[in-house]
């Protein structure tokens, strides 16, 4: 909605410092990366198993992060270095004297190389889905970057791009140029370049070939069709999150060289702060004194990894609480599903039980076909033990002699642990665990699980679950769905499509619908569940018509499922179901449905639902995540809804985000994001996310999202324009026909403190993080999205905005800047894109004084603001905007193309998208400007 500011006095509040928090320290990267004595040890690079076989890309990711270290340790000042790097070799690739993997597995990676990532091609780029100062998720390199020598000309060298990666993705700081928008009018009323530093020089050309000057300035301004070239040789030393392909840039923008008016996403996510300001302050660097001297630290050392036979064992607590609350039951579906459809071909599994004692229900047996599966599901416990007392470290003890007897150790197998009683004996296995190099996931069943039982998951790496008692229709299926093989190949994997759970009345129907898309349907499974006596009556209806009914599924009684495996690739299109209930009772109905790959030649849709953390204190939220993607691609416009259960109390459901606001840091990268602030309880809380995108909406972005190394088309070289090749682009978006739904866990969190009884609110409205600010005519226009009265939910009370002709004041003394006259302006609901004009005129004729005493016109002002809700909770300030009040930059100087050397980087094509924008905003505010009167402007701002 659009605001206009009315004339009004203005506010001046007492000082109150602002200061620009970054959490001093940053959680451990990835499994096993730590950063000990200056080094940093474990990281882990995986290979996809799909790229193909070439060992020219070991050699090369060797020399990559050889380099890459050297570079990092003189950029840092003599404080970090790679130490130990470990690159894990898929099993697709010939088997050689590799050592073999313990805990290591691709979902875990720091880097991955995989294929291209859409439009932007061989573009190296790091996936960020947090703040400023705050770790991404990896760093991604095509085969072809790492093999072909002749992209180093567009990007600079491998280890100098590894660096600039590097710092995404370990310290949270962000693009330093934007190709949206590539130039801007400075303090000076000067055309400049989005760069830092702005001491990088060089000349203007068309694109399409040498033209002179004035093909270029139009108007004062630059033609479309014109780029700038950069000088080989520079005086320059910064900055790497720039442009670290020239030889001379050797660190960081810092507090002295950083361009603060540069439109670029550094300055927005970390309030114009230096790169070396926000990396300064992480605990690698802050707590890391430099190392004296001028030697180097020694070159990296590598371990060559590769994962042998996939061995699991299911280690089961058979305990006499496991018949409490339909634990048995809903455990042997559960577990049914795992056997017959998650676990992949050729698997060893085996199946051990415990109570006080352990016991091996089955050694391992390899997975051929469905006899095999079915044989293992026959082992499965149908009974529970008369004892009440439980020991899960005797049945983990029993799991490892299982796997071992496959190799001799229990490196890279799986534990799967399924618990539900209290167990005070945990802490005796904590050593043999840690060293067993064996990952355990835990499942933790009610709220009397021993809540050490999670301490094994996070020793050895693994995943962890809580499914509370509280619900007929409980989240094991997709519990036991998330525990993949983790080897990264997505064409193996089996994908959730949909699970819906109803209570139905006597003689009711539980009808639904599934939409198998084109990207799936080999080995598809329909899984039915219920609760008493026989199975309902089943009814499923394939796209084409085709019925098949109750006597067409496989049912087992005594775990009351019925499952029907469709043959050959299932229809794609649109399946329906309906189950009525026959039993005399109300009974909960469950559907599960799940599929692979349909063929190698496009991946699969498919959604990864996490939290920023898995512990939390009140009033502290927790950030819910779910990634949607088809391959690397982000997939958009789909609608997300994550699902809370806590131990006690009904499940809550939040729809999450991918607008750029609130939790949300990046629009349209396939991340949807929500904060969770709904605590019922103080103890553990289970999260499933739904996703549903529907038919013919845009599904693929025609990019994988993350912070993209940048491309130089090329350079200036002894007065000779040398272009580099055009860089490739990859695919473009697509459509598809049918939509597609797809299901994940994603795992548990605990909240601790939460009050037992009612309690005031301690919930602010979130920051804003898109302030943008813009000039027309006389005016200024703001647009940001609008917050909630709590975090990004709801509606705020009042906002408060400020401006200033000084940074340090907006930023370091906000309350004392400029107060703007917002009485006018009313909060819309939270995700609202608002939009707000006033005039800056009084601020305009202030003058800023020089240290010398003359006097000097500025040109820019920096507006920031907050939110405010019904109990005055305040929201933290938003990113600072700034805007040029000049009416027209000065002239560019008009010398010869050879003359025309400027400072810093300019693409027309920017220009064309700032006018575009000016007209659109004025356009939308012209009816209610011209409506108002033009009094005297200057009552507006003090």
């Amino acid at each position: 909605m659009a605001h206009r500011s009315s004339t009004g006095p203005v506010l001046r509040l007492k000082l109150v410092t602002l200061l620009f928090a970054l959490s001093s320290e940053l959680l451990l990267l990835g499994a096993g990366l730590k950063l000990q004595d200056n080094g940093y040890d474990g990281l882990l690079v995986a290979i996809n198993p799909q790229v193909p076989e070439n060992l020219n890309l070991i050699t090369n990711i060797k020399e990559m992060i050889t380099e890459a270290s050297f570079y990092l340790f003189n950029a840092t000042k003599r404080r970090v270095f790679f130490r130990n790097i470990q690159i894990l070799i898929p099993t697709t690739w010939t088997a050689r004297n590799y050592s073999k993997v313990k805990q290591e597995a691709y979902e875990k990676a720091n880097v991955i190389v995989t294929e291209q990532s859409g439009e932007h091609g061989d573009d190296p780029y790091t996936l960020q889905h947090r703040g400023c100062g705050e770790e991404g998720k990896y760093i991604h390199f095509t085969p072809n970057f790492l093999l072909n020598d002749e992209l180093a000309a567009g990007y600079g060298s491998r280890g100098r791009v590894f660096v600039h990666e590097w710092a995404y993705l370990r310290w949270g700081v962000f693009d330093e140029y934007n190709y949206d928008k590539p130039f801007y009018i400075n303090g000076q009323n000067e055309i400049q370049v989005t760069r830092c530093s702005s001491d990088i020089t060089g000349v203007f050309v068309c694109e399409k070939g040498l033209c002179p000057h004035k093909d270029c300035i139009i108007s004062k301004l630059f033609r479309e069709g014109c780029t700038f070239i950069y000088n080989s040789t520079q005086n320059a030393t910064g900055s790497i999150m720039f442009m670290q392909s020239l030889s001379s840039v050797v660190e960081f923008c810092n507090v002295s060289t950083h361009n603060h008016e540069a439109p670029n996403l550094q300055n927005r996510m970390c309030s114009l702060r230096s790169t070396w300001d926000v990396i300064a302050d992480s605990s690698d660097i802050s707590h890391s004194l430099p190392i004296h001297g001028v030697e180097l630290p020694p070159p990296p050392t590598f371990s060559l990894l590769q994962a042998g036979d996939k061995v699991i064992c299911l280690v089961i607590d058979v305990s006499r609480k496991m018949a409490e609350a339909d634990r048995l039951l809903r455990l042997q579906q559960a577990a049914e599903l795992y056997l017959m459809q998650v676990v992949e071909i050729h698997t060893f599994v085996g199946i051990v039980t415990f109570d006080s004692k352990g016991a091996i229900r089955t050694q391992l047996r390899q997975i051929s076909s469905d006899s095999d599966r079915r044989l293992l599901v026959s082992y499965l416990p149908t009974t529970v033990s008369p004892e009440e007392e439980m020991n899960a470290c005797a049945g983990v003890k029993r799991g490892f002699e299982v796997v071992e007897k496959r190799n001799g150790r229990a490196d890279g197998s799986v534990v799967v642990l399924v618990s539900c009683g209290t167990d005070e004996h945990i802490d005796d296995c904590l050593p043999t665990v840690t060293s067993s190099g064996s990952t355990i996931h835990s499942i933790a069943l009610g709220s009397s699980a021993a809540r050490k039982l999670e301490e094994l998951s996070h020793l050895t790496g693994g995943l962890k679950f809580f499914i509370p008692d509280n619900s007929n229709c409980d989240k094991m299926t997709e519990a036991f769905s998330r525990i993949s093989s983790g080897t990264g190949d997505i064409f193996q994997q089996s994908l959730q499509l949909a699970s819906v759970c109803e209570t139905v009345l006597p003689q009711h129907q539980l009808t639904n619908s599934v939409t198998v898309d084109r990207t799936v349907g080999n080995d598809t499974v329909f899984l039915v569940m219920w609760q008493t006596s026989g199975p309902p009556e089943i009814v499923l209806s394939d796209p084409s018509g085709r019925k098949y009914n109750t006597s067409d599924f496989v049912t087992n009684l005594a775990f009351r499922t019925a499952s029907l495996r469709v043959a050959g690739t299932a229809k794609h299109g649109r399946w329906t179901y309906t189950l009525n209930n026959t039993h005399h009772s109300p009974q909960a109905l469950k559907v599960t449905v799940a599929s692979r790959a349909s063929s190698l030649a496009i991946s699969p849709a498919s959604v990864e639902a996490f939290v920023e953390r898995d512990s939390t204190r009140f009033p502290q939220p927790v950030i819910i995540y779910a990634s949607v993607r088809t391959g690397l691609h982000p997939v958009l416009n789909a609608a997300v809804v994550a699902t809370v259960e806590p131990e006690a109390g009904d499940p809550i459901m939040l729809q999450l985000l991918d607008n750029g606001a609130g939790a949300d840091v990046v629009k349209d990268d396939g991340i949807y994001s929500r904060y969770f602030f709904s605590f019922a309880v103080s103890g553990r809380y289970s999260l499933t996310v739904h996703v549903h995108h529907s038919p013919g909406r845009s599904t693929r972005a025609h990019s994988a999202p993350g912070s993209h190394a940048m491309y130089v088309p090329g350079y200036i070289a002894n007065d000779n324009i040398q272009m580099n090749a055009p860089k490739k682009a990859g695919r473009r978006d697509m459509k598809e026909q049918w939509g597609f739904s797809r299901v994940s866990s994603g795992g548990s969190f605990s909240v601790l403190g939460v009050p037992a009884g009612p309690h005031p609110d301690m919930f602010p409205p979130c920051k804003i993080t898109d302030l943008d600010a813009v000039k027309v005519e006389e005016d200024v226009i703001l647009s940001w999205t609008a917050p909630g009265k709590d975090y990004d939910q709801g509606q705020a009370t009042s906002y408060e905005i400020r401006m200033s002709k000084s940074l340090q004041r907006i930023r370091d003394d906000f309350n004392n800047a400029i107060l703007v006259n917002t009485s006018e302006l009313n909060p819309q609901q939270a995700g609202t894109r608002e939009i707000f004009t006033f005039s800056p005129k009084m601020v305009t004729n202030e003058l800023e004084h020089k240290p010398d005493g003359q006097m000097e016109e500025n040109h820019i002002v920096y507006v920031a603001m907050r939110a405010m809700d019904q109990n005055s909770l305040k929201s933290a300030v938003s990113n600072i905007a700034l805007v040029s009040l000049s009416v027209s930059p000065k002239s560019a100087p008009t010398f010869h193309r050879d003359d025309l050397i400027l400072k810093g980087v300019l693409v027309a094509s920017g220009l064309i998208a700032v006018i575009c924008l000016v007209v659109v905003v004025a356009h939308c505010t012209s009816k209610r400007k011209k409506g108002q009167l033009k009094k005297d402007n200057g009552t507006k701002l003090l």
